[in-house]
């Protein structure tokens, strides 16, 4: 018995890591994007359609995630970047209320459009439960890949090239 035991717990962190990767291999096949709308705090609407043409990063967060606070300068700040290459980059707050979401942002603005779980149907669909998470969205609407996890700007950068958007600099190396 005590070896089942030990044979169990070391197979389970193996067993773990290959359904972790074949989860993330599955999630940047290229597929399409599934359907999707939101709407944004300001007002905006997105869907498919209107995103036709675009590169466009889902960033999943909520008001309670450190990693999320600390990558959300950095996301700014690409967005920022890369807007005049067509790049769309879309904050989808986790099942958190308007009160707290507002009264978060007044204390930590953001420059990128923010999206309540109310209005999208998004974090359901990419099953957004760990934080932060990142998806982009190719121009032609599939899926170029996905991150689960804080990864700092690097991995950023990395899925943004895998939908066609790179800094000028980035593309001469």
């Amino acid at each position: 018995m005590a070896a089942l035991s030990l044979t169990l717990r070391r197979l389970v962190p193996i067993a773990f890591v290959f359904a972790t990767l074949c989860v993330v291999a599955a999630d940047e096949t290229g597929e399409p994007a599934p359907r999707f709308r939101a709407k944004t705090t300001a007002g905006d609407q997105f869907n498919n359609a209107s995103i036709k043409g675009k590169v466009v990063l889902f960033e999943f967060w909520t008001t309670w995630c450190k990693y999320c606070e600390n990558e959300a300068a950095l996301v700014d700040d690409i967005a920022k970047e890369f807007s005049d290459k067509g790049l769309i980059v879309l904050a989808v707050d986790v099942l958190e209320s308007d009160q707290k979401v507002k009264k978060y942002l007044a204390d930590h603005p953001r420059s990128v459009p923010i999206v309540l779980t109310k209005d999208t149907n998004l974090a359901a669909m990419y099953n957004a439960q760990s934080y932060p998470i990142y998806v982009v969205i190719d121009r032609d609407g599939n899926i170029a890949g996905e991150q689960r996890g804080a990864a700092g700007e690097r991995a950023l950068r990395r899925l943004l090239r895998r939908a066609g958007i790179e800094a000028k600099q980035e593309a001469e190396e």
